[in-house]
């Protein structure tokens, strides 16, 4: 009997299923056959089946989030062996796989998912590391950025180890299931107007979010902070494109300072699944902060939500925005997981 095994029997109950569990997941990942990796070009939408449903029952059951319509949008795109990317398969059977994007010079890793009996740090990270490495060796791309919500973030700890990537830890929060507090409107919204969001607004709302993020640890995540025309075309991805679910126009709204006539503050809202809202924007410019604009976009958009259906509310921070996480637990949101934001860039 290992020491691992025979230690177990000194431990408490709680602990020493926890033992048993991490025990058996070791001796399982060290007996079994290491999966091969393909080129995810030559697996079809139907080979990818049983690992979509896997992923859409995880998203649903650990994040409330419905993944279908990415899934669906997976499977087209196999089918048209238009996927860049890689599978593992095992005794013929596909039971992860991981895909990226290139927009113009820079890659996104939309995804890595392993199946629950083949999960393990060899096989995700043998995944991650196929998808940002394909990327880092094909000279146009100069910056790859990816977050990855169901990727363990040991994962990614062990490659900012080896020095390829950075990496940044973020939170998702949700607001729900319990009481919430009473939120009184702010007696310092008199200085702001509020209107709903409109595809007018977006030129303005472009440059507040690119202002909202300078020096910002978001902007270092997600480089379309970094300019107006970046901010634009990350506003249009939002209200166009499912990535963060159903725009939802009712709670998305843009306040404008009545001093200066401009758009002080965003925030833009979706539903990821049905009865579940979800926060994909909330940004207030730096010359009104301390002013409660903040905390009156996000009051305005989760009643606007609530009054939609939504039951549940979420939102990701950065870890380290203190004053962001303060004003969502303000509100009642609460820590549901954590997860990494991935970088690279060109040197």
């Amino acid at each position: 009997m290992s020491s691992l095994v025979s230690g177990i029997f000194y431990l408490t109950p709680h602990l020493k299923s926890r033992y048993i569990l991490i025990a058996m997941a070791a001796l399982r990942e060290s007996i079994l056959p290491n999966p091969e990796l393909v080129d995810l070009r030559t697996v079809t939408g139907r080979e990818l089946d049983p690992v979509l449903l896997q992923e859409t029952v995880e998203w649903q059951t650990d994040l409330d989030w419905d993944f279908g319509r990415s899934a669906d949008l997976i499977r087209q795109y196999a089918d048209l062996r238009a996927l860049t990317g890689h599978a593992l398969i095992d005794a013929g059977e596909v039971v992860g796989y991981a895909y990226s994007v290139l927009e113009e010079h820079k890659g996104l890793v939309g995804d890595v998912y392993v199946r629950p009996p083949w999960r393990g740090t060899e096989s995700a990270l043998r995944l991650l590391r196929s998808a940002l490495y394909s990327l880092m060796e094909n000279p146009q791309v100069r910056r790859i950025e990816s977050q990855l919500m169901l990727v363990s973030p040991q994962i990614g700890r062990v490659l900012e180890h080896e020095g390829r990537v950075r990496i940044f830890e973020r939170m998702l929060m949700t607001l729900g299931g319990g009481p919430e507090p009473v939120l009184a409107e702010s007696a310092r919204r008199l200085r702001f107007v509020f209107e709903p969001w409109a595809d007018q607004w977006i030129e303005m709302a472009a440059e507040t979010i690119m202002l909202a993020y300078v020096g910002h640890a978001d902007s270092a995540i997600n480089d379309q902070y970094r300019s107006a025309w970046g901010a634009r075309r990350f506003l249009q991805n939002i209200v166009q494109y499912p990535g963060c679910g159903n725009f939802y126009r009712p709670g998305s709204q843009v306040g404008f300072d009545s001093e200066t006539g401009t758009i002080a503050g965003v925030v833009l809202t979706s539903f990821v699944a049905p009865g579940v809202g979800h926060v994909t924007q909330l940004c207030v410019a730096p010359r009104v902060k301390g002013n409660g604009l903040g905390f009156e976009l996000l009051r305005r958009a989760m009643a606007a939500l609530r009054a939609g259906g939504a039951r549940q509310i979420s939102l990701t921070v950065t870890c380290g925005n203190d004053a962001a996480i303060r004003l969502y637990q303000r509100c009642g949101f609460r820590e549901r997981r954590r997860f990494l934001a991935y970088t690279w860039d060109r040197q």
